[in-house]
């Protein structure tokens, strides 16, 4: 094996690596606050926008997130929205696809929060907005974190869709080296290598939280 090949291609790799890093941080930011929105519209009272919730549910979890890529980027122009960069096609598939997921493991830990906590903040004269982010919210996260960074861990690892819209991705980068100086086991093996070297600190970062919210 020539090892010299990863050294000669290091800018490739560089690039792609921060390209991944900065899509998965646009990524997971834009998707957790859009599921935490769409989650508490579902734990809502008011039936036509808990309804409009499921539809959006519905539509992106029932769709592959590479058919949802390629029709923001490429049936943009057809529909009349404009241009738009590959960055934020991708930015955007990977929002609404990974939102939908989120939403649901927000629900579901809403939901296992005993009913009496909203009935005594109630008590208490806290309004339901009040309740949910002061009350609610602090006991969903220890229930939610487990199963929202392994969504995130998915996340990271989805960006390399991006590849077929032209996103200069790790995927991207790795394929252009291969065309190029051929090697196509190693430069894959350094591809899977990096994406490893972006997930495992979030997990670490992850479990550290858990830890510190059972014994809070």
């Amino acid at each position: 094996m020539d090892w010299s090949v990863l050294w000669s291609n290091r800018d490739l790799y560089a690039s792609g690596l921060w390209s991944t890093v900065e899509l998965s941080a646009a990524a997971i930011a834009a998707c957790t606050l859009l599921g935490l929105v769409i989650a508490a519209i579902r734990t809502s009272r008011i039936p036509v926008l808990a309804q409009f919730a499921r539809c959006y549910l519905e539509i992106f979890r029932g769709t592959p997130l590479l058919v949802q890529m390629l029709f923001i980027y490429f049936g943009a122009a057809y529909l009349g929205i404009g241009n738009i960069s590959v960055f934020g096609a991708a930015l955007l598939a990977l929002t609404l696809f990974q939102g939908a997921y989120v939403a649901e493991i927000f629900r579901s830990g809403i939901e296992a929060v005993p009913r009496g906590q909203w009935e005594a903040a109630r008590v208490l004269g806290l309004s339901r907005v009040q309740t949910f982010g002061t009350v609610i919210l602090p006991q969903t996260r220890a229930i939610v974190l487990p199963p929202l960074v392994g969504q995130y861990l998915s996340l990271v690892k989805d960006t390399s869709i991006a590849v077929v819209i032209g996103y200069a991705e790790l995927l991207r980068e790795g394929q252009a080296i291969v065309d190029r100086d051929g090697h196509p086991g190693m430069a894959y093996l350094a591809i899977a290598v990096l994406y490893f070297v972006i997930c495992s600190p979030l997990s670490v970062v992850v479990r550290r939280m858990e830890r510190k919210a059972v014994t809070a």
